[in-house]
């Protein structure tokens, strides 16, 4: 079951089984992948990062105790076999890792919206973990932590939203001095109303860049409308 924070006494009685959401639902996954599919989407509460473009700043604060068990049980009543653990940033809390392992466990397509900021080797690698790459200006290029290259595999994504053109030519350059697309795969998305989607696929078709271009599906049908 969930339970208000602010009227739960019993909340840090029995922590380690317990996350803090602030929503779960169906929708279409509008990005990455999977995108087009049918999945149910798990938002964790809070965030330690700021960035500009950020759509889902209503996750930063407020939300519900839920037991992860309570969780898999919504997730399942939902009856889509997709499912997108998301933000806010998911890894700030410990026990996501454990959400994310029992998601698996149970069968369900997995994966994972995270900054790059934080560890992501604590997440399980059947989770296609999708890594946030900060850019210049997003605010926050130096909270990624590069150390998690390394633990990339084909299985898992990287994505840049580019805000600017010098945004773009940062992220090209990350993309071939380290190799990124090597190593799985690479998306570049425009960042919505800073950027138009066109003139970001013209560059990357005149660089002939091997990433994949992507716009918010979510976003061309609902806007910014929560639990769309």
């Amino acid at each position: 079951m969930a339970t208000d924070i602010d009227t739960a006494p019993e909340a840090e009685a029995d922590a380690s089984s317990r996350l803090k959401l602030t929503e779960i639902f169906l929708s279409l996954q509008g990005e990455a992948r999977d995108a087009g599919w049918p999945t149910v989407f798990v938002r964790l509460t809070g965030c330690p990062l700021r960035c500009v473009y950020c759509d889902t700043a209503y996750a930063f604060h407020g939300g519900q105790w839920w037991d992860i068990d309570a969780i898999l049980e919504e997730v399942a009543r939902h009856g889509a076999r997709h499912v997108c653990v998301t933000g806010g940033e998911p890894l700030a809390q410990k026990r996501c890792a454990v959400l994310l392992r029992r998601l698996c466990d149970a069968g369900y397509v997995v994966s994972l919206e995270t900054s790059g900021a934080l560890d992501i080797s604590v997440a399980d690698t059947r989770v296609s973990r999708i890594v946030d790459l900060k850019t210049p200006d997003s605010g926050e290029c130096e909270r990624n932590l590069w150390d998690n290259l390394a633990q990339l595999t084909a299985h898992d994504q990287v994505k840049f939203v580019i805000c600017s053109r010098q945004d773009y030519e940062w992220a090209v350059q990350q993309v071939r001095e380290r190799g990124l697309d090597r190593l799985c795969t690479v998306w570049f998305s425009p960042s919505f109303a800073q950027v138009a989607p066109r003139e970001l696929a013209d560059w990357i078709l005149a660089d002939h860049l091997p990433v994949r271009f992507q716009v918010q599906l979510h976003k061309q049908l609902w806007g910014d409308e929560p639990g769309r």
